[in-house]
């Protein structure tokens, strides 16, 4: 009877505990989901936000002519209905990824008690996440926020009262439309529309059985399920969904084996607008910058990727698309030839450069941190994988370790090209580098490097400001300069008679070193520094007598700057290449007002006479293969530039009506080209330009520009260019004068500089 009393009593003590223990956790858990409920945790998105989920419209950039360059979006890449999406698309989804879809209201309890009971308690990782589409959707719209370790419950709550709030406001069909255009697929892909061009060079509505069972089996994990990087391991799981539809009666016995019997059949199409990314993101900083300034009639401020913007530019798309083309067709010229050149000792097969490279990469941190044994990490930087690369501007895959990758990354031949108009400033065509998926570094906005032979017309035009002639002759023996660290400047092809002088048009034509530093010494460093400034430079300049060789590091926007005043009679123009935003009823929320031009130093007669000059570096010069190997007859101006070591390859083209700027080189400058054969601006930068103009030439829409004329030289200005190219020194003068090989560099205008100051000291008077 004792034993009885204390049974019940222990029983009822039990129930009585767990009954406080449940309630406990019940409470909690109210507390908890309340928390999250009133948005303590972080916004909750209303019914009201959910509802404008469909009314988001991407906005248009739009090229000079209201074609459309690019659209902005936030959910998806491009957008289909559900009309659009076939019937076994459809079923593939929900028999692998929700089966209870269209019994539930956006939570499946059923599945979420399967996933604890399974999951928790017994381990079976097998047994899926518990979310239904419907909370996918929302993970996939609104993402998923960091809170520590409850990260994973909070966002798992937060997903499902969105989805209740989802399912209140969409149909079923409404629900699959969304999620399909707003889901990732492997390949960096957004939305199915994406995904089915993408690996199967088709539209969603013409996939296949397979083809839809192959795509939404990638859903499970984008990386791993990848088509193209691990095809058996893709079928497998192909095959899976396929069974999953047999098992929920979508399909018979008979289609899943015929369709399971099939091999997958790939057909890349990847969309090549890589070129043009790097302006769409120009484009997205400073549009978003503005935009953060504007609010609506409600007090919200525009987003970019919702509203249905439009976005007005300077570009010409026609012109765009014909300089990714002369990029992409140089470069891949360019890259086996350079490869070949290194027989042995290639600098991206330098283990200590590629260590180092290696050393800098996330993946090798994060095993840092891991405290990974030395050993272990070189093991896993050896480790081969299937991997997308970049070659010939084609995407393949190739079995590659991090220093496979990190050696092909490195010696990849990269280019860029700014094509201005020289009055207004306007940007017509912008390629900041060869491949977006290859780096997404923007050479144009971001870059600076030395710009070699192409800043030499600056320092023409101080000789022509100091008073030197087209047609005065200067000696282009070599001289060590003692005071520059014994400075010895170079011609690239040697000269044996030092008693040759040649006159300034032929040492610009034929960019012969020597001369340009004598130029420079004659006209002074500060005063080239000061013209340049007034030309459109904004970086810093060494003052030391190599700026006559280009040592400067310029971005690409100051050399067309530059350039544009040479074609617009001294005027400088601000560049420019956003000209308006307007809301998507046409509504005018920002015009973008054009700086005005400033007029450089140079008169016009002496600019009009440089840029003779530099018609005469394509007529004789540097730049004539622009006559013989690209026929082109037009009035073009020009000057190539190659820096130390052929890292760097330039080509700077003045027409009347578009100036363009072109580089050639590598992201990491411990590349280089071998050779100055193939390295040379002239070989390697000009192309890109020549290659441009002629493609432009045949299209008579473009004959504003490419039949565009300067203005005529006057009577004087051509008495002052006719002269012999070179001179040799009389009998007498060779006789009586000092055979001198060593000199200290006169900083001339220094000197003047400090002595007027003097005076002006001495006799009280202001200095400018």
């Amino acid at each position: 009877m004792a034993q009885s009393k204390r049974n019940n009593k222990f029983r009822k003590k039990f129930i009585k505990t767990f009954i406080i223990g449940v309630s406990s956790v019940l409470f909690i858990f109210i507390l908890f989901f309340g928390s999250i409920y009133i948005g303590l945790w972080g916004k909750v998105q209303s019914k009201k936000d959910l509802s404008n989920i469909q009314q988001s419209e991407a906005s248009e950039i739009l090229d000079s002519n209201g074609e459309i360059i690019d659209k902005l979006y936030k959910y998806n890449r491009q957008s289909i209905t559900y009309s659009e999406i076939p019937k076994h698309l459809i079923q593939a989804l929900v028999a692998t990824e929700d089966a209870r879809f269209y019994e539930h209201n956006g939570v499946d309890n059923y599945s979420l008690l399967r996933v604890f009971f399974k999951t928790i308690l017994s381990g079976d990782k097998s047994s899926g996440g518990g979310s239904t589409i419907t909370q996918q959707l929302a993970k996939n719209i609104f993402g998923r926020n960091s809170y520590g370790i409850f990260s994973m419950p909070v966002n798992k709550l937060k997903e499902s009262i969105v989805a209740k709030r989802i399912e209140g406001i969409y149909s079923k069909e409404e629900i699959l439309e969304l999620y399909l255009n707003t889901v990732p697929f492997s390949g960096n892909t957004y939305g199915i529309e994406s995904a089915a061009q993408l690996f199967f060079g088709r539209t969603t509505s013409q996939l296949n059985l397979q083809e839809s069972a192959t795509l939404v089996g990638t859903l499970k994990a984008n990386h791993s399920y990848n088509p193209r990087l691990f095809p058996e391991r893709s079928q497998l799981r192909r095959d899976v969904v396929i069974s999953q539809m047999q098992k929920y009666d979508y399909i018979s016995s008979a289609e899943a084996n015929k369709a399971m019997a099939e091999p997958i059949q790939l057909n890349i199409s990847e969309k090549n607008t890589f070129q043009r990314q790097y302006f769409i993101d120009l484009i997205r900083s400073k549009v978003e910058n503005i935009l953060g300034t504007i609010k609506k009639p409600d007090g919200t401020f525009y987003d970019l990727d919702e509203d249905g913007l439009q976005i007005y530019t300077t570009i010409d798309l026609k012109q765009q698309v014909l300089l990714e083309k002369s990029i992409r067709e140089q470069v891949k010229y360019l890259q086996p030839l350079f490869e070949a050149e290194y027989t042995d000792s290639s600098p991206w097969t330098n283990l200590d450069l590629l260590q180092n490279l290696a050393e800098k990469t996330d993946r090798y941190k994060k095993w840092s941190t891991k405290k990974l044994s030395t050993n272990q990490i070189q093991d896993s930087l050896m480790k081969t994988r299937p991997t997308e690369v970049i070659v010939h501007g084609e995407t393949t895959v190739l079995q590659m370790s991090i220093l496979d990758s990190l050696s092909h990354s490195l010696k990849q031949i990269n280019a860029a090209s700014l094509s201005v108009d020289p009055k207004t400033g306007n940007v017509l065509a912008y390629v900041g580098g060869v491949d977006y998926r290859q780096s997404k570094y923007d050479i144009i906005s971001n870059a600076k490097r030395q710009v070699g032979s192409t800043f030499k017309p600056i320092v023409y035009a101080a000789g022509l400001k100091s008073g030197l002639k087209p047609c005065d002759y200067i000696s282009a023996k070599e001289i060590t300069y003692t005071n520059a660290k014994n400075w010895n400047p170079k011609n690239s092809t040697s000269e044996d008679d030092p008693y040759l002088n040649y006159s300034l048009k032929y040492a610009l034509t034929n960019s012969i070193n020597t001369v340009s530093v004598k130029i420079l010494e004659e006209a002074g460093i500060s005063n080239t520094i000061s013209l340049g400034k007034s030309m459109g430079i904004t970086s810093d300049l060494v003052n030391e007598p190599s700026l006559a060789l280009g040592v400067a590091e310029l971005n690409m926007k100051e050399l067309a700057k530059v350039y544009s005043s040479l074609a617009n009679q001294g005027k400088v123009p601000e560049l420019n290449f956003l000209t308006k935003i307007t809301s998507r009823n046409g509504k005018v929320l920002a015009e973008i007002e054009t700086k005005p031009s400033q007029q450089s130093d140079l008169n016009l007669k002496q600019n009009r006479i440089l840029l003779a000059m530099l018609e005469n570096v394509v007529n004789e010069g540097t730049a004539k293969r622009l006559r013989s190997t690209y026929g082109l007859s037009q009035d073009i101006a020009g000057k190539t530039g190659t820096t130390q070591s052929n890292r760097d390859g330039w080509f700077a083209a003045v027409t009347p009506k578009l100036v363009n700027i072109s580089w050639v080189g590598f992201n990491n400058q411990s590349v280089s080209f071998k050779s100055t054969r193939l390295g040379q601006g002239a070989n390697t930068a000009l192309p890109i330009f020549g290659q441009l103009f002629k493609d432009m030439a045949k299209d008579r829409g473009f004959d504003p520009i490419t039949r565009a004329k300067f203005t005529r030289l006057t009577t004087s200005q051509q008495e002052a260019l006719d002269c012999e190219d070179q001179k040799r020194d009389g009998f007498f003068k060779r006789l009586f004068s000092k055979d001198e090989i060593e000199k200290e560099f006169e900083k001339k205008d220094e000197k003047e500089k400090k002595k007027k100051g003097f005076l002006n000291r001495l006799f009280g008077k202001k200095e400018n």
